[in-house]
């Protein structure tokens, strides 16, 4: 009753003048889009950041549609980028570590550091941050977590650095510098490489550094044409297709 009644109390005028905010506000941003064109990358962000016109910094994020099946273990692509000029955003980043290795984790800047404690309260279901790292000793423990963390994303793998004894670097590194990524069923990549308030440079080399670390990362099983699409929005911008070989050097042979 109380939803019909608060549904009443909205008259049609305010909710059509709401649609109607809405609709011009995707027309202005799409003005000059050519949605079946693959532009270069320099051209696609000069578009992007002029149609990034939202109340906060809107999030640049780059999509790959790759020639993978996941399914098959032979052509999963997993793997970390050190974006060259950052991410934009500073994560909460958790260590698994003992003695001098947590002292070092503290001093990298680690936001949680902890073994068989943190472990007691991770295993509860507090989880008070974004990156995970741990050193290859903790992993007898830290495995234990693998229902809770697994499907987070945040269970530390040797594969993207998040296992190291080399805490520092990957503490610096998770801190807002570098960003994993891993296909997803239907074949596709995607991370943020930025903010709408970088510079046209900065976000082109983000790009660039990102597509070719996917790049590198072509699995043994992977057959045919790997990088099919990139694509290139803003948090609340249009999707504009990138010219493949304007951001990698070369595309990865069958």
């Amino acid at each position: 009753m109380a939803k019909e009644a608060a549904k009443k109390s909205v008259s049609e005028d305010a909710v059509k003048a709401t649609r109607e905010a809405g609709g011009k506000r995707n027309a202005a941003v799409r003005e000059g889009i050519d949605r079946n064109k693959a532009y270069g990358v320099d051209e696609a962000v000069r578009l992007i950041k002029a149609r990034a016109k939202a109340k906060f910094d809107e999030t640049v994020e780059v999509a790959m549609n790759l020639g993978v099946d996941p399914k098959h273990a032979d052509q999963m692509v997993r793997g970390v980028c050190n974006l060259p000029n950052g991410s934009g955003r500073t994560s909460r980043v958790a260590v698994f570590a003992r003695g001098p290795k947590a002292e070092e984790a503290k001093a990298a800047g680690a936001d949680v550091v902890g073994a068989e404690d943190l472990v007691d309260i991770v295993s509860k279901g507090t989880i008070n941050f974004d990156r995970c790292i741990a050193t290859p000793d903790m992993m007898g423990l830290v495995g234990r977590l693998g229902k809770v963390l697994g499907p987070r994303g945040l269970m530390p793998n040797p594969r993207v650095g998040t296992v190291t004894m080399d805490v520092a670097s990957a503490v610096k590194g998770a801190k807002g510098g570098s960003v994993e990524f891993r296909v997803e069923k239907a074949g596709i990549v995607h991370a943020g490489v930025g903010k709408a308030s970088f510079t046209e440079q900065a976000l082109v080399e983000n790009i660039k550094a990102f597509v070719e670390a996917v790049s590198k990362a072509k699995p043994a099983g992977s057959k045919g044409t790997y990088i099919k699409k990139v694509s290139l929005s803003s948090t609340m911008g249009p999707g504009l297709k990138i010219e493949t070989g304007s951001v990698v050097s070369a595309t990865p042979a069958a």
